[in-house]
């Protein structure tokens, strides 16, 4: 007769397919909003190896029963695509901290330990199966409880460290992420997250040491839940792979003349120098200069710096430029940078309609509310 547990394993793994496959689904329809093909790519891998091949190995690892060599070969599989989501997690977790970077040290140190675990994985008595079934074993096994795995000294050994290792740096990650941040309440989902990861670690631990059934049982509960947050968090808060990790330092706005209308210093601007100030009376006056022979408008031009990338946004039916100052041009500031300037074009058309003529004296202060304007459209940064 099924156990409860069994029962419960089974309802898991359902609900934890049915969840990845809507959010794979969801990710490949909003694929731009994730901002890079390889923060998609890394995501939807992420969900894809947690959520339906680890899950897979495992619940047929301690459910269903043809050989003992297969079932084997099954919960090694579950512990390599088990780390290999680990793995994937933290590289994700490193792009929160540095746009599309990968801090070399720990994921060289990750890659030899995960060597070390295939290799030692292959070794025929790393792993060993008990059940407690007289034969002959059934196909289907009701209660999971009676399936035991024992892990040799350093096959259990390396998995520890390994687990213990990417977990601390995830939570190291979050929580630099979460004290370097302005915005703290767009990083605590991440911190929660980091914490949760800690417990289902500390479940698969007591069962290579103690091997209580239990102990296994809840770990892959807690991983469910941490996949399904994971996933949550991905369908709803995409922004977050451009918010977290990226930066603006000031938002300027010039008068096709070269005038500066207004000029905006976001608060983590103090780490560079501000090279939009410099470029801006150049840029403005050549396009000025160029647009009396193109038909083009509403262009969003790139400069890149060693310290930045600026963008340049001209409005000519409007006679100004908006120049931004970021950290790494993505998807979300191109669409914040439209938005604002149509906002600004539509508060001050009649300003702007009147400094079209270049000899009219301009007088900035009437720009001063532009602040409201930039701190709506871009509260995510501040």
């Amino acid at each position: 007769m099924l156990t409860l547990t069994g029962l419960l394993l089974i309802i898991g793994y359902i609900n934890i397919s049915v969840i990845t496959l809507v959010s794979i689904i969801q990710i490949l329809r909003n694929r731009k909003e994730y901002g890079t093909e390889l923060n998609m790519y890394l995501n939807l891998g992420a969900i894809i190896n947690g959520g339906l091949i680890f899950s897979s190995f495992f619940i047929f690892s301690i459910l269903f029963y043809v050989s003992d060599a297969l079932s084997i070969f099954l919960w090694k599989g579950s512990i390599i695509t088990g780390f290999i989501s680990l793995i994937i997690n933290a590289i994700i977790y490193s792009f929160f901290k540095k746009y599309r970077k990968v801090q070399i040290f720990p994921f060289l140190y990750l890659a030899l330990m995960f060597g070390l675990l295939i290799g030692i994985l292959l070794l025929p008595n790393s792993i060993q199966l008990s059940i407690q079934l007289s034969d002959p074993i059934p196909l289907f096994l009701e209660d999971p409880s009676v399936v035991y795995f024992y892990f040799d000294f350093f096959t259990g050994l390396i998995i520890t460290v390994f687990q213990i290792m990417v977990v601390m740096y995830i939570l190291y990650i979050s929580l630099r992420v979460n004290l370097e941040s302005i915005n703290k309440a767009e990083t605590i989902p991440l911190v929660i997250n980091s914490i949760i990861y800690c417990l289902p670690t500390l479940m698969y631990i007591l069962y290579i040491f103690l091997h209580n059934p239990i102990y296994r049982e809840l770990y892959i509960t807690l991983i469910w839940i941490t996949y399904f947050a994971v996933d949550i968090v991905l369908i709803t808060k995409p922004e977050m792979f451009f918010v977290l990790p990226n930066k603006i330092y000031a938002v300027n706005i010039y008068h096709k003349s070269g005038i500066l209308l207004f000029s905006y210093k976001f608060e983590r601007e103090s780490e560079f120098q501000d090279d939009s100030k410099i470029w801006g009376n150049v840029l403005v006056g050549l396009n000025y200069i160029l647009s009396e022979f193109t038909d083009k408008e509403d262009k969003i031009e790139l400069i890149k710096t060693k310290v930045s990338d600026i963008l340049v946004l001209y409005e000519n039916r409007g006679g100004y430029a908006v120049m931004i100052s970021t950290n790494k041009k993505n998807i979300i500031v191109e669409s914040l940078l439209q938005k604002f300037s149509e906002e600004f074009r539509e508060k001050y058309s009649e300003e702007l309609n009147e400094i079209q003529d270049l000899n009219r004296i301009i007088n900035v202060a009437e720009f001063e509310e532009t602040k409201y304007l930039i701190e709506k459209n871009f509260q995510l940064y501040l």
